[in-house]
């Protein structure tokens, strides 16, 4: 596959005369629309003639999805994937489990049929709809509750057909973290007996004792030995109240994955990949700006509605752009198939044998397509 940054004057049709391709294809690849029209700066996956299987690697790739997931983007994206993680379970303080709000069957019949591993999801969200971090604490320090989550899960993914647990417990206590991860080997050591898997989803971190509730309670080292696999959440560092910035800079991802190599074998290792952008008004106000979350494909819209050039910071290597609405500027920034090979060029670095997306609600073919370029499922 080829990638390619529109110039001034290109069109669909002037560049897929320069590839030698048809225009239909561009097209349908970069989900364009009618007329076609192209952004100055905006990358476009150009189909290739040779696909080489010999030079891929196999990997693991793992999507998250709520139940209301748009039935056509969910048939779209199952090719692609090799399991879904429906998201999400909750459960209480007695180890009784949560079902979603929305029924996740459909989507289980789904994923089985494509031949993709359908993954339990379980959260500590409290009645709010947050995560809460005491569900945690009395689950993991008493015994007997936590014994009875592990035998309500075994009995859901029994039920549900599903094939795994992903573990996504988030702001645990620093009090916490070695029962947290005692706990997570007892549920690893049932789910296996049982013929599951059993994953974690893990802040990043950078070093053993990095401060914060998001990192001190997680022991990358004793999950990493617990579980059969984690997920490296590598994104949020540009977030909903965060300043402008990008969502997964690659210069940021590079010094989790040097940690975490280190205490966890590159076999059992996931990387996180956002699969959405932010766009915040400006000024920013730090505790008053709010950014709003938006789909890849999304962002180039707006910036082809609003004329505005396409730029790409190449320490984050990650595209942004500026644009006026009114009396108000917008700063945006998002994934294009540039971010996301630069991302898959570091699993291939690290030599990992994940990647996990948060997440697939919204279809960007061009990622897929050029994922399928690079890796076997």
């Amino acid at each position: 596959m080829n990638i390619y940054v529109v110039n001034e004057g290109d069109s669909v049709d002037t560049i897929a005369s320069e590839f030698g391709v048809d225009a239909s294809e561009i097209i349908y690849i970069n989900q364009l629309f009618y007329p076609y029209p192209l952004a100055i700066g905006q990358a476009l996956l150009i189909p290739g003639n040779e696909d080489n299987q010999e030079n891929k690697r196999k990997l693991i790739v793992n999507g998250y999805a709520y139940p209301y997931i748009n039935e056509r983007v969910l048939q779209a994206t199952l090719p692609f994937l090799t399991e879904l993680s429906v998201f999400s379970y909750g459960f209480d303080s007695e180890g009784n489990l949560i079902a979603p709000n929305v029924s996740p069957d459909w989507m289980i019949d789904e994923a089985v049929e494509g031949g993709v591993r359908p993954i339990l999801t379980l959260t500590p969200f409290g009645s709010d709809g947050m995560f809460n971090n005491q569900l945690i604490s009395d689950v993991v320090n008493n015994f007997d509750a936590g014994n009875a989550l592990i035998n309500n899960l075994l009995d859901e993914v029994r039920a549900k057909r599903y094939e795994g647990i992903d573990v996504d417990f988030e702001y645990i206590k620093a009090e916490d973290r070695d029962a947290f991860t005692t706990w997570v080997a007892r549920l690893t050591e049932v789910m296996n007996e049982n013929g599951y898997t059993v994953s974690v989803a893990l802040a990043p971190k950078t070093s053993d004792d990095q401060p914060g509730l998001l990192y001190q309670g997680k022991d990358y080292g004793g999950l990493g030995a617990a579980a059969n696999r984690v997920l490296l959440m590598t994104y949020e560092w540009g977030y909903t109240y965060s300043e402008p910035m990008a969502v997964a800079p690659v210069d940021k991802v590079r010094k989790v994955l040097d940690y975490a190599v280190t205490k966890i074998p590159r076999s059992k290792i996931s990387m996180g990949i956002p699969n959405y952008g932010y766009d915040w008004p400006l000024p920013y106000q730090k505790g008053v700006t709010k950014a709003t979350t938006i789909g890849n494909v999304e962002a180039v819209r707006i910036a082809i509605d609003h004329g505005a050039i396409i730029r790409y910071d190449y320490t984050a290597q990650t595209p942004f752009f500026n644009y006026w609405d009114g009396s108000t500027q917008h700063e945006v920034w998002f994934e294009d198939v540039r971010s996301m090979k630069a991302k898959f060029d570091l699993i291939n670095e690290y030599e990992l044998s994940g990647a996990g997306y948060w997440q697939i609600m919204r279809l960007f073919l061009a990622n897929w397509i050029l994922l399928d370029s690079m890796f076997i499922r």
